[in-house]
């Protein structure tokens, strides 16, 4: 996957990156979130080390943006893990990404 694509995508997109002790992802996470409605957010955990490269999104209630990462959610609506190129189509609705030129 081309990560570094999906970060600007997400930056573009107005998501925020979630920079504080972030107990909740795993170690080396990269996470960004975006308020879609009152105190649900859409999140884009980015795991990329040596062995393993992935995404999760995740749409999930939290008390407040400050909770993210810090708490568990109150409750998650939905949840995806992507490993394969071929699966980030199911993302692609939540991002602009710019389109190839054929």
């Amino acid at each position: 996957m081309n990560y570094q694509k999906i970060l600007r995508s997400l930056k573009s997109d107005n998501f925020i990156r979630v920079v504080k002790n972030v107990n909740q992802f795993e170690e080396g996470s990269i996470v960004y979130a975006k308020e879609i409605t009152e105190n649900i957010y859409l999140l884009f955990i980015i795991l990329k080390d040596i062995k393993i490269e992935y995404i999760k999104v995740q749409i999930a209630q939290f008390d407040s943006f400050e909770d993210i990462g810090v708490r568990e959610p109150l409750q998650t609506m939905f949840y995806l893990s992507i490993k394969d190129k071929k699966d980030i189509h199911y993302i692609e609705k939540y991002l602009k990404f710019p389109q190839k030129a054929e």
